[in-house]
C-alpha cells in the first residue's frame, strides 16, 4: 500500500510540473499580437536593421513555432518575453517603430498592444 501511495505521488508531481501548451485564450492573443503587427504600418527592428511587417510577423511566427515545439510558452506574456523582445542569437532587443512615433523596445509596443486586446475585446490594430 505504501508503495502505491508513493508511486501515485511521484506521478501527481511529475503531471504538475509538466509543462502546459498555450490555453485557447493565449493562442488568441498571440495571434492577436501578430495580427496586430502585420495590419501596422509599423517596422521591426531586429539585430540593428529595419523589416517590414510581413517579414517580421514570418520571423516571431518561425520562433512561436520553435517555443511550442519545445513547450516553452504558455501565455501572451511568455510569447512577448521570449520571442517578440529580443534576438536570441545575439541577445540585442527588438525594436518597433511606427509612423510619427519614435521607436520602442517591442516588448513594450506588444505589452500595450496585449493590454489594448484584453481591455476592449476588439482587434488589436
Amino acid at each position: 500500500m505504501h508503495r502505491h501511495l508513493l508511486t501515485t505521488l511521484c506521478l501527481l508531481a511529475f503531471a504538475g510540473s509538466a509543462p502546459a501548451a498555450p490555453s485557447a485564450t493565449a493562442k488568441r492573443e498571440i495571434q492577436g499580437l501578430m495580427d496586430a503587427l502585420s495590419t501596422s504600418s509599423c517596422e521591426f527592428q531586429r539585430n540593428g536593421t529595419w523589416h517590414g511587417r510581413d517579414e517580421a510577423r514570418k520571423h516571431l511566427q518561425r520562433k512561436y513555432d520553435y517555443l511550442l515545439k519545445k513547450n516553452l510558452v504558455d501565455t501572451a506574456e511568455q510569447f512577448i518575453e521570449r520571442a517578440a523582445s529580443k534576438s536570441s542569437m545575439s541577445g540585442k532587443a527588438y525594436q518597433v517603430r511606427c509612423p510619427g512615433q519614435p521607436a520602442q523596445p517591442a516588448a513594450t509596443w506588444f505589452t500595450a498592444k496585449l493590454k489594448t486586446l484584453r481591455g476592449s475585446g476588439a482587434p488589436v490594430r
